[in-house]
């Protein structure tokens, strides 16, 4: 006879409900306005579920955000396969990065929220480490794209900005001007940036 006291193992999508669910609530009212209670209902789960997972809130918030390190390592690793100049790859990059935002809606508003919003009640994390990641991935494809001879050579942290600086704005702007959103023009953005405004 079995146990009542006894935790029986969750079933397997368990895991990535109570992800999915925390991320939602996460990125709507924030780490502080969510309760245990609101994502163990809504994911379906009870709340000995949550800790045999995770252990508690706070365990759930740091596994939601290595979930996100890994997808954004993911896009990345794509970028630094994929041949072409050195536009073609940042368009390359764009263009993952606005397919994953479309595919993790949530997981982007929440991290967005948590890196520029207030920190109130948030557990300590390097929020600024995906920004880093992005950087570094850009001056990587710059640096790796000057042996081709189709770029001059200029401060790469410079290109970095420009780059990372155009592309936020767009998707930020999409999110919060829907009704002039744009997916193409990001890379026209680029395409601009690389030829310049001055007459030839």
């Amino acid at each position: 006879m079995q146990n009542t006291n006894e935790i029986s193992i969750p079933e397997n999508n368990s895991r990535e409900r109570l992800l999915e669910t925390a991320t939602a609530f996460f990125a709507e009212k924030g780490y502080a306005g969510t309760s245990v209670r609101e994502i163990v209902e809504k994911a379906g789960v009870s709340k000995p579920v949550l800790y045999y997972y995770f252990k508690s809130k706070e365990g759930l918030f740091y596994a939601i955000l290595e979930w996100a390190a890994d997808v954004q390592r993911s896009i990345l690793d794509e970028i630094f396969e994929a041949r072409g100049t050195v536009l073609e790859r940042f368009m390359f990059l764009y263009r993952r990065v606005q397919e994953g935002i479309q595919q993790y809606k949530s997981l982007y508003i929440m991290i967005h929220g948590l890196v520029y919003g207030p920190p109130e009640g948030v557990p300590e994390y390097d929020f600024a480490s995906f920004q880093r990641r992005m950087l570094d991935a850009v001056k990587r494809i710059y640096t790796e794209g000057l042996s081709s001879g189709d770029i001059r050579k200029v401060d790469a942290e410079e290109v970095a900005f420009l780059v990372l600086g155009l592309m936020d704005f767009s998707l930020n702007m999409d999110m919060v001007l829907p009704e002039l959103a744009d997916a193409k023009r990001p890379e026209r953005l680029l395409q601009l940036a690389f030829q310049g405004l001055s007459r030839p």
